[in-house]
């Protein structure tokens, strides 16, 4: 089950983490290499124990963790390195990302971010969207949530109340949260090592909605 409910904020900023890739290396006897990825995205690790200050903090980790059953629940995570839709300095827009092209039938279309380097790409599902950020354009006009479409934020998807028509470009822009749970079900913590400096490891992995 996943509770829709973010990791506090305060305690995330400040933690170690970003994605991780799973390649299949095979060496060959003429000295190629043969590579393959059996996974279509990226997964994401955190630490969740860096960004602790206080003994409040603790508190607020403990109080967190129980609610979710250690790694029974998924939660939200904001990763601060990367929540945006558009650049990490700029501010959300209506035309960051294009999620596809009206064929005027399609209503549905699924929240997306493009990361671009050279000639390769890469489009991240984005299910998870914040409440109150998201921002949706059609051929290039602004759209009104509750008036032009709706949006499921559990699931990052938008509903057209009518079908775009052919050709019409949809994007949008917005602020994003990572869906996780915790990567262990037991947190060792000590006041004394805490009071001398010394952060107890709380991992968090990515999951799959």
């Amino acid at each position: 089950m996943f509770h829709e409910v973010r990791f506090p904020a305060s305690l995330s900023f400040g933690s170690v983490g970003g994605p991780e890739r799973r390649t299949e290396i095979v060496s060959l006897a003429n000295g190629f290499e043969e590579r393959n990825s059996p996974w279509a995205h990226a997964r994401r690790h955190y630490d969740a124990g860096v960004g602790l200050r206080s003994l409040d903090d603790l508190e607020a980790l403990i109080a967190f963790f129980e609610a979710r059953r250690g790694q029974l629940h998924g939660f939200r995570w904001k990763d601060w390195s990367d929540y945006r839709s558009c650049r990490a300095s700029g501010s959300p827009g209506a035309f960051d990302q294009e999620l596809g092209i009206g064929d005027g039938q399609r209503r549905s279309f699924d929240l997306c971010k493009l990361y671009r380097s050279g000639e390769e790409s890469y489009s991240r599902p984005v299910v998870k969207p914040v409440a109150g950020t998201v921002l949706v354009g059609l051929g290039g006009d602004p759209q009104t949530e509750t008036v032009d479409y709706s949006l499921e934020l559990s699931r990052g998807r938008l509903h057209f109340d009518t079908a775009p028509p052919r050709g019409a470009r949809v994007t949008a822009g917005f602020e994003f949260d990572v869906p996780v749970r915790f990567d262990t079900d037991r947190i060792a913590l000590s006041v004394a090592s805490f009071q001398a400096g010394e952060m107890p490891g709380v991992p968090v992995v990515e999951i799959r909605l």
